[in-house]
C-alpha cells in the first residue's frame, strides 16, 4: 500500500485488539490486490438505542489506481462481526474489479423467450418451444415464477438457455408479461 493506513474509532476509546484485527483484514485485502494505494477504516460504536445495545459500525475505503471501493456502515453488536463482514464485502468489491480490469467478467447469458409446448405433470418437467422452433427441456427445479403446477400449455415464459448432457435446457423459467415472436 503507498499510503499508511488510516483508522479512526468514533463513539469509543481506541482499541489495539481491534486495531491488529484491523490491520490483518488489510493485509489480506492487499493478497488481492497490491495496487491498493490507500485504505481507510472507520470502527464507530453508535449511541445506545433504546430496545438494542450498542451497535458497531464499520466502514471501509479503498483507493486503487483507477477506482475507489467503499462499504459503507456493516452493523453489528459485535464488533469483530462487523469488521469481518466489512472486510468479506471489500474483499468481493476488489475481487470483482481485479477481473473486470483483466477482463475476466462473464458475460451473461440473454434471456430467450418462449412458449410451454409440453408438459408431463406427473413427472414435473416440459419443454418450451422459442421462435426459431428450438426445443429446450424444464424440471420443476428450474421453475422461478409461478410454481411448476401453475403452468399450462401455451403459457408465454423467459428463461436462460444452457446446454446439458441431454441436451437445451432452460434455467431460471418466468412467466409473466414477456413479449413472444
Amino acid at each position: 500500500m503507498k499510503q499508511p493506513l488510516q483508522l479512526e474509532f468514533l463513539g469509543m476509546e481506541a482499541s489495539p485488539a481491534l486495531e491488529a484485527a484491523v490491520r490483518r483484514k488489510v493485509e489480506k485485502l492487499e493478497h488481492f490486490s497490491p495496487q491498493i494505494m490507500a485504505c481507510r477504516v472507520e470502527v464507530e460504536q453508535a449511541q445506545k438505542h433504546k430496545h438494542q445495545g450498542r451497535p458497531f459500525a464499520v466502514r471501509v475505503h479503498v483507493r486503487l489506481p483507477d477506482h475507489e471501493l467503499t462499504v459503507d456502515r456493516v452493523q453489528d453488536e459485535d464488533a469483530y462481526i462487523a469488521l469481518r463482514d466489512a472486510f468479506d464485502n471489500m474483499k468481493r468489491q476488489i475481487e470483482d474489479r481485479v477481473r473486470k480490469t483483466r477482463g475476466d467478467v462473464k458475460e451473461h447469458d440473454e434471456p430467450l423467450h418462449g412458449e410451454v409446448v409440453r408438459l408431463v405433470d406427473e413427472e414435473h418437467y416440459g419443454f418450451i418451444r422459442t421462435p426459431t422452433g428450438d426445443e429446450y427441456y424444464f424440471d420443476r427445479e428450474n421453475v422461478a415464477h409461478p410454481r411448476f403446477e401453475q403452468l399450462e400449455v401455451g403459457t408465454a415464459v423467459q428463461f436462460l438457455p444452457e446446454v446439458g448432457a441431454q441436451g437445451r435446457q432452460a434455467k431460471r423459467v418466468s412467466a409473466g408479461k414477456h413479449s413472444f415472436g
